[in-house]
């Protein structure tokens, strides 16, 4: 199994300890560092080449969403996950046009922190269903000049993949297979000319395309 190399960003010294003992108890996890800001995020990506980074917003310094465009425009393929009280829609929206791969309430941190981390690595996008919400009404309301040749069917894929669905969730949606969804996607990576789903689905978002 994988060892998921992990970087933590969080200003809250007691949470950041917190979360660094629940990473080092986790056994296909490794802590590669806890940075009460992200100032020097650029270097420490670079140096360190995290797999996940857990990402507060609310930092003394570059925010969590400023530091999640550095990281995703250096390296698209980092998982993002953050981490903020606040469950309010311009944040959410914010994270996850700067690329986030989901986004958990600090006060689930304790129950939660592991499922949500298992679903990005399956390739969903965790979020509360009223963050998919906004997120899929966000979508709906933006208008686009782009279409980028998408079909309904591819549409109706990227849809399900921005509500934070897994490969097997859009499958069940679209009434197709699994290998069928891979298809779709390859497709629409290659018209949309992005490399993963958070790419895909920020895209998605600030052109309007679902």
């Amino acid at each position: 199994m994988m060892t998921i190399k992990t970087l933590i960003y969080e200003d809250n010294d007691l949470l950041r300890e917190s979360i660094s003992s629940m990473v080092k108890l986790n056994g296909s996890m490794v802590l590669l560092g806890a940075f009460g800001h992200a100032n020097e995020v650029e270097q420490e990506v670079k140096t360190l080449r995290p797999d996940l980074i857990l990402m507060d917003i609310e930092m003394p310094g570059k925010t969590g969403i400023e530091a999640t465009k550095i990281v995703k425009q250096l390296f698209p393929a980092t998982l993002i996950l953050i981490l903020t009280v606040f469950d309010d829609s311009e944040n959410v929206l914010n994270a996850i046009k700067a690329g986030a791969s989901g986004y958990l309430l600090k006060k689930h941190i304790a129950s939660r922190l592991f499922f949500a981390v298992e679903e990005i690595l399956e390739g969903g996008a965790p979020m509360s269903p009223a963050v998919a919400k906004l997120v899929v009404q966000s979508m709906q309301k933006a208008t686009s000049s782009h279409s980028y040749g998408l079909t309904d069917r591819e549409k109706d894929v990227l849809l399900s993949l921005s509500r934070g669905n897994s490969f097997k969730l859009i499958a069940a949606d679209c009434k197709i297979s699994i290998d069928t969804v891979r298809t779709h996607i390859k497709k629409i990576y290659e018209k949309l000319q992005v490399h993963c789903q958070t790419e895909a689905v920020s895209k998605a978002i600030n052109e309007g395309l679902v």
